[in-house]
């Protein structure tokens, strides 16, 4: 019987018919097939989380994250580095002291190296070959290339863990909350970020939300996400939106996943107008960061 990744529950209940693959690119961090999901989305009638049925296996995913190679990040390094120094200013509020940092499904780095520009001890996981290669390559950061339950980390080592845009790629969030919470020091934090399934722009899209991409497994609500770590003795300091800076031109050729043509004419007069590198980050209130402390660090 499948049951509710956030509360538990059973009796999940069909709500988006969005069931396709991945594409030719596979599972990248960026993609413009929006309304598209590796399965069908169901809805737990008790804390309205929603997640896919049926749910690949962590195993399926592993291997397909592996394999994830993009330059679209890379290439809006300015807007990246701006929201990770966003993140970072968020989180060292809740922090009294810039100790050891663990970003968990890291990417490329670039949160990493603005942590350790600030004074953190800064280590990453990456399960992706092609960007872990990057961040130490390039970047020359600490990056394991591995998985978040795999990877040999110390226990109690880290005074934050961040998981930037992972939570929702899990098959089994309460196991990685379990396993970070073995990982932070007394008084540490973790800070997620994460598309929000309750905001009115993802009740108004729908299956045409562009957080529907086949590499979300599961879409929380404030009040869902919330429910899964207080459910797992966690407890929440903070939550708010997280906006996210890229360049104009990024965000108006993201409109091709709707209408190519008019993604074309958009990135053409933004051009014109020599707007299309500018960086942007329009707040459309569906995307959330959350601050929360483990049971064990209370």
């Amino acid at each position: 019987m499948t049951r509710c990744a956030a509360c538990g529950a059973s009796g999940l209940v069909a709500h988006l018919t969005v069931a396709g693959d991945a594409g030719p690119d596979g599972l990248i961090p960026t993609t413009d097939r929006f309304g598209t999901a590796l399965a069908d989305i169901v809805r737990c009638p008790r804390c309205e989380h929603q997640q896919v049925e049926p749910m690949p296996t962590g195993a399926e995913l592993g291997e397909a994250y592996a394999d994830a190679a993009s330059e679209d990040y890379v290439e809006e390094e300015a807007g990246q580095r701006e929201t990770a120094r966003r993140a970072l200013a968020r989180i060292e509020r809740h922090v009294p002291q810039r100790g050891a940092l663990l970003d968990l499904g890291c990417w490329v780095g670039f949160l990493l190296a603005e942590a350790g520009g600030r004074g953190w001890a800064a280590v990453g996981v990456e399960p992706s070959a092609f960007a872990s290669a990057y961040a130490r390559d390039r970047l020359g950061l600490d990056v394991r290339t591995d998985d978040l339950f795999t990877a040999p980390l110390p226990a109690h080592a880290f005074d934050a863990v961040v998981l930037g845009d992972v939570i929702e790629h899990l098959p089994d969030p309460g196991a990685a909350l379990e396993r970070v919470a073995g990982l932070l020091r007394p008084n540490a934090i973790a800070w997620f970020a994460l598309p929000d399934a309750g905001s009115a722009v993802a009740r108004r899209l729908g299956a045409r939300w562009w957080s529907v991409i086949p590499t979300h497994v599961q879409y929380f609500t404030r009040g869902s996400i919330t429910t899964l770590l207080e459910r797992h003795g966690w407890t929440v300091l903070d939550i708010g939106t997280a906006p996210k800076a890229f360049s104009v031109r990024y965000y108006l050729e993201r409109v091709g996943g709707y209408s190519p043509p008019v993604a074309r004419a958009l990135v053409r007069g933004a051009r014109t107008a020599r707007v299309a590198d500018r960086m942007w980050a329009p707040d459309f209130r569906d995307r959330m960061a959350v601050i929360a402390r483990a049971p064990s660090a209370r």
